[in-house]
Parts: C-alpha cells; structure tokens; sequence
C-alpha cells in the first residue's frame, strides 16, 4: 500500500508544455473537450506529412464492430520521413542510436545521416528481391542496430514489418509466418546475450518446415560462426554491397499499416496486432517526448527488445521521430555483473533510463554496492514498464538508483494501446510507489464491475477505455471478429483491457494485473491456453491447468496444476521434461515455475474449468474461494487446497 507521496521536481529549462499539474488539467480538459481538434493540432505539429490531414476521428468504440476506426484517413506521409529525413536537414551528425553489445566494449554511434543511408540502402536491397508495398516482412533478430534498420527500410518501402522477439521458438514463428504469410524473413547467424550464443538462423530453418510463402531468408552475420546456408539464403551485406542510398520514401495514406505485432491471447492461437501508419507515429512520438520530458541533450536509455511494442514504440518510432539519442541495448542487466546497467548509464551519461520491474527487483536482491560503484548523477528521469511495479521496488528504484533526485514514470499500456496510456508526466505528476497515477490527455479510463455497471469514485473494478484515440491497434490482421470479440463485446461502446484497476480517492490508478487468462511474467504475455495445450500433449499428463501467482521476482510466477494418466506421477524429470517441451514449442521465456499433482480439476456441471479457485490456492489465500456449489464435485477442491505446498 502506499506510504507516501513524492513531488515531482520541476526543471526550470523543460520544454514540456505540461510542467506542472494546472498545465496538466488545461491540457487534459482541452483534449477531452474536442478530441479531433486536439489531435489533429498534435499530428500538423510533430509529424512530417505530405498532405496534412484535415480529418481527426472517423468511427468510435460501437462503430468498430462494422469497420476499424480511422484517423487522420485523409493524409499521406511516410514515418520515415518523420524519423530520418528532417533530422538528417536539422542535425546529420547527432547520434540517433547509441548501442552497447553484449560486451561492455563493444559500442556503436550511429549518427542521423548514417542511419538514414542505412536505411536506404537496405531498402534499395528490399526492393531488388521484389519486396513492395503491402508485403509483410517477418523480422527476428537480436538487439542490434540492423533490426532497427530493417524496421525502417520496411516502413521505406511501404512493406509491413513483423518483428518476432528472438527468443520465441521455431514452432512459434511459423505460426506468425503462416499467419501473415510473409514471403521474407530478416535474421541473424546466431545472436549474443549474457556470453552466450542464440541460434537465430537455425531456428528460423527449423520454422520453415510447414510454411510455403516465404521466398528469401536475409542473413546478418553477427558472431560469424559456421552457418550452413541454404538456396533462398540472402547475405545482408552482400545484398547492400554498392547499392545506392538514394531512396524516394512511399508515400501511404495514414491508415496503411505500418506493422504487425502479435501477442498471447486467452486460446492458443497468437493475434496479430495491426498498427498503422499516421496515428501511431503521432501518438508514439507525442507520449515519448511528454512522458519523459525529453530534451534536445538527453541520452535516452530504453533497455525493452524490439520483438515487443516497448521496443517499437520507445526506442525505434518515438524517439527517432523526436530527433533523440535512442539506445540498444544487446545484453542482460547481469552481465557480466549485476552493476551492467548502472555502469551504462556512467559510461554513457544517460539522462532518461526505462526498463521493467522484473529487472528492477532482481537487481535490487543483489544489493545496493553494484549500484553505488558507478556514478549515476546524470540521470533525471527513470521509467517502468511491461507489468505493475511493487512499492518496494519503486521505492529501491527511487532511494538507490535515483538517490530521490529523479522523477519516476510508472507508466500502463499494452501492445493494443500503441503507447503509454496512464502514467505520470516526469516535470508535473506527483507519484506514490506503485501507481501509474493519472490518464494522459486523450486517455478517458473508467471502471466496470462484473455485471458491468460503472464504479465511480474510490473503487476497485475493471479497467476500461472509453475514448479512441490515435495510437491504438485497428484490428487483428485478417480476423477483426476475434479483435471486436477479444477487446469490444465485454462491454458495448468500451475497450476492455483485460486488467484489473484500483482508482484511489485522489484519482491516482493501481494496476492490479490480469483478469482474463493471460498471464504477464516478466513483462512476457503469454496465454494459459498455450502452456496447457503444450503440457496435454505429454503421454503422463491428462489434463492442465494453468494460472498465475505472484512471484518475488517475475512479478508473477506460472502455476501448472496437472491431472496425471493413469498410474503416472509428478517428478523432477517428468517436470524437466514439460518445461523443455514449453521452451520448444513457446519459447525461451515460457517456464513453468510450479508443478502441482491433482486428482481433479474443479469443473462445472457444465465442464468449465473454475479457473479463480485455482488461482486463489496459487495465491495462497485458499480460504477465499467464495461459492462453489455450482461444481461438478466439490471435493476435489479440498484436494488442491491439501497438495498446495508452497
């Protein structure tokens, strides 16, 4: 709970228009007053657009149903062009990505003028194998700049680009290749992360077992080592040897999609996120630079992949839109040591440092003498992102890493969301460890209960958003019934995100987690449907049963309760054996931390698994587990409750 409330400190030289909280509730009012205008005021002033649009909205949350919503439908532009070619006319030398590999010596300054030849070239490259507008373009790679410049060239082109974070599994790419039947795919011989080598290229042969769209497979050679290649392989830097960097970006109308992201849902099956082109960038840029009170000097430090919408959103499209200094990170906050991240910020002089509170959590377990070491007087604006922050780790965050000098963005969206949504804005939000405190402007947030009546006042419900706005995802490419069944039928005229939220007295919102059946771990969503339907396919497991817990570090942990075939039992081989089976057929991030045997799962009369009795077991609160008559055989609820041993 909180325990205290921590004002923000106001710079004199901010250029945010939104330095204080009367500036904030001007800016707020105006926005809700006439959304369009607001908007459409926004975009003419940030972005680079051929024509500028004249038209804010079309649709709304109950239009949707019928067709996705619009804005911005009548002007054209490339994001490009808003992100590499101003700033090559304004300043060519300033760096636009600074990039750190895994090893602490192996650095990159990557200047705007260079990045945009980057850029061309490759898309000159893309061009040559008949990649055109509208194609889509799997991505998966590393944390190397070349991601970025495959994003971009894609963006050139007209292509749409679909990054897939390098630690999913083969049988998981070629479910997002055969989704979108891409006809390319951009990756690397073999990544690097904590000394280690990830077999990107092997996994990405393993994926196009099963797939017939793709033609050519792009090969950046990072580690060098012995590949094999085969016929549709392309060399990167073959492919770009004495290409021209002269390219004439396409120009699109603003709805063209700019990419395709997929995330977990409840079932199995992955949902494609469609972004697109005019109101992304425009949201993107415009909550980068507000959220984090960005200056011309700053060194941003966003420490996200960019297989995730963190990675897209805040270390490529909004702050290249915004001219910054944008780091890449290669490696993980323990290595070599657990002091890797604060001795960047030394090395660097990062003013801005953004990254999740799994990290936060394990590194401070390892003690504040890795922190204190390196000198962390440049930093004036430290963020959270991908999953709620506990007070403890704010405050750890806030005392020792910031020694109380810097503002913290506790900031809430979702890969839906495009961009941050809820959150403080570092000059003018006061903050309490642990809340995402106040909506930005544009953002109406409001809270349902179950029955789907309105909480108002101090409440605590699900959180809902009751106003479009442009950064938002349109649809789930080529099935918008799931995306209107998914976020628009739990409640009419709403988008429903699928957490749960506290409002305090003040306002001030809580995110409590996941109510649907996703879970978060690490910043990673992932469905429960997908762990179960890996774990039944085991010959000794029956059925399965997957929810959440929370966990120290994770932030939330993954509890397996399995009913066993026959005469089988729970061991340390058998649960070695499902989580590598998880790790096979999701990913490396997909573990299982619990095992737990069960005689029965608590069903329904109907079947239906009562998935909030397991949770609460899990949660270790088995005594409020409310009605449950309604079961098939409520004995087996005390069967679970007597095998829970944690």
């Amino acid at each position: 709970m909180p325990h205290r409330e921590v004002p923000a400190r106001v710079s004199a030289n901010s250029p945010n228009p939104i330095h204080d909280m009367d500036s904030y509730r001007a800016e707020y009012a105006e926005s809700m007053a006439d959304s369009e205008s607001y908007w459409l005021g926004v975009t003419r002033n940030s972005i680079t657009w051929r024509t500028l649009p004249t038209i804010g909205l079309e649709g709304d949350f109950s239009s949707v149903v019928d067709a996705p919503l619009r804005w911005f439908s009548d002007g054209l532009l490339n994001v490009t062009e808003s992100c590499l070619d101003r700033h090559v006319d304004a300043h060519p030398d300033k760096i636009a990505i600074l990039w750190e590999g895994d090893e602490p010596d192996d650095i990159r300054r990557i200047s705007y003028r260079e990045l945009h030849s980057d850029v061309c070239r490759f898309a000159n490259g893309l061009l040559s194998l008949g990649i055109a507008k509208h194609d889509r373009v799997i991505i998966y790679m590393g944390m190397v700049p070349e991601a970025a410049v495959a994003m971009l060239a894609c963006a050139r082109i007209g292509a749409i680009h679909s990054v897939v974070f390098g630690g999913f599994s083969a049988e998981s790419l070629r479910d997002r290749i055969n989704d979108c039947e891409s006809n390319l795919i951009i990756t690397q011989d073999e990544g690097l992360r904590g000394g280690r080598t990830i077999p990107l290229k092997k996994t990405v042969d393993e994926s196009l077992i099963g797939t017939s769209s793709v033609e050519n497979v792009i090969v950046l050679k990072r580690t060098g080592n012995d590949i094999p290649s085969l016929e549709h392989d392309v060399d990167w830097h073959e492919l770009i040897a004495g290409v021209d960097d002269n390219n004439q970006a396409v120009i699109v109308e603003a709805e063209h999609p700019l990419f395709i992201l997929y995330t977990s849902g409840s079932t199995g099956k992955p949902k494609g996120l469609v972004h697109t082109c005019g109101g992304y960038i425009t949201y993107t840029s415009y909550t980068h630079r507000t959220v984090f009170d960005l200056r011309d000097d700053d060194i941003y430090a966003c420490v996200a992949d960019v297989g995730w919408i963190t990675g897209h959103s805040y270390i490529v499209y909004g702050p290249l839109a915004n001219g910054a200094t944008t780091f890449m990170f290669e490696s993980t906050p323990l290595y070599p040591d657990a002091g890797r991240y604060w001795d960047m910020v030394e090395r660097h002089k990062m003013s801005i440092f953004y990254t999740a509170p799994t990290a936060i959590r394990a590194l401070a377990a390892k003690g504040d003498d890795l922190v204190q070491r390196s000198d962390r007087s440049s930093l004036r604006v430290l963020g959270t992102v991908g999953e709620p922050i506990n007070p403890e780790a704010w405050d750890w965050y806030y005392e020792v890493v910031g020694e109380e000098k810097c503002n913290i963005v506790d900031t809430w969206w979702q890969t839906e969301t495009g961009g941050i949504c809820i959150s403080p804005v570092a000059p003018a939000t006061p903050t309490i460890g642990g809340s995402a405190t106040l909506p930005l402007p544009g953002i109406l947030p409001l809270l349902k209960d179950d029955q789907g009546v309105e909480l108002e006042g101090e409440a605590e419900g699900l959180l809902c958003l009751a106003e479009p706005w442009p950064g938002q995802a349109r649809t789930i490419w080529g099935d918008h019934e799931r995306f209107i069944d998914v976020y628009f039928s739990m409640f009419e005229g709403l988008y429903f995100t699928g957490d749960g939220c506290r409002r305090g007295a003040d306002g001030y919102h809580w995110i409590t987690g996941r109510v649907d059946d996703v879970i978060n771990v690490s910043g990673h969503r992932m469905g429960t449907a997908e762990f179960e339907a890996v774990l039944v396919t085991s010959d000794v497991v029956a059925e399965a049963a997957v929810v959440g817990y929370p966990h120290e570090i994770k932030g939330t942990g993954v509890h397996a309760y399995l009913v066993m075939q026959g005469n089988s039992e729970m061991t340390e081989e058998t649960e070695t054996m499902l989580n590598l089976a998880c790790r096979k057929a999701i990913g490396a991030h997909a573990k299982v931390d619990r095992f737990q045997q069960v005689p029965g799962l608590p069903k329904t009369r109907s079947g239906k698994v009562m998935r909030r009795i397991l949770r609460k077991v899990a949660e270790g609160e088995p005594d409020a587990l409310g009605d449950i008559s309604t079961l098939a055989d409520p004995s087996v609820v005390e069967a679970i409750k007597s095998g829970f041993k944690w």
